[in-house]
């Protein structure tokens, strides 16, 4: 059976202990306007049906809107956080991938920041602090950002010490 991407990413002995995404207010917030436009020309189209050439350019014109919506609800699919025994990943892209690593080994803190709202529908945002420039330093609006910090701290405590 063939590998994923993100099996892929993999180093020998490597474990995925866990995969996160933006909360998914990051989507209902990048899709909202094509939402609205949807029902706007859904409604132009059922009230203007009468008048045939301007019903068929509000049909063109609903593809627009709902190809954006694919779009947007592509990328917030394919971008994932991802925590291995190793290393905390990021993977991003539909088509071109983008893929950032940081070495647990080298995290020397993780700041979680979460407003009220944040708490309220569990998302926030983490910086992770590593002794390089290189690397992730901010997952923002991450979903159980308390459960993806905590997890990340256990497996950096399991690592051997040298």
């Amino acid at each position: 059976m063939p590998k994923s991407y993100l099996e892929s990413l993999l180093a020998h002995n490597e474990k995925i202990e866990l995969v996160a995404r933006q909360h998914w207010f990051m989507l209902v917030r990048a899709i909202v306007l094509e939402i609205i436009l949807i029902i706007l020309i859904g409604l132009g189209v059922s009230i203007l049906v009468v008048f045939f050439p301007l019903g068929v350019v509000l049909y063109v014109l609903l593809l627009i809107p709902l190809a954006t919506l694919f779009r947007d609800a592509l990328t917030w699919w394919n971008r994932q956080y991802v925590l291995t025994n190793r290393r905390v990943i990021q993977v991003a892209g539909t088509f071109n991938k983008r893929v950032t690593d940081s070495s647990l080994e080298k995290v020397n803190d993780v700041k979680m920041v979460q407003s009220f709202f944040g708490r309220l529908f569990d998302f926030g945002d983490l910086e992770i602090l590593t002794a390089s420039e290189a690397g992730i330093d901010k997952l923002s609006w991450l979903a159980d950002p308390i459960r993806f910090k905590t997890t990340m701290l256990d497996a950096k405590e399991r690592m051997p010490r040298d």
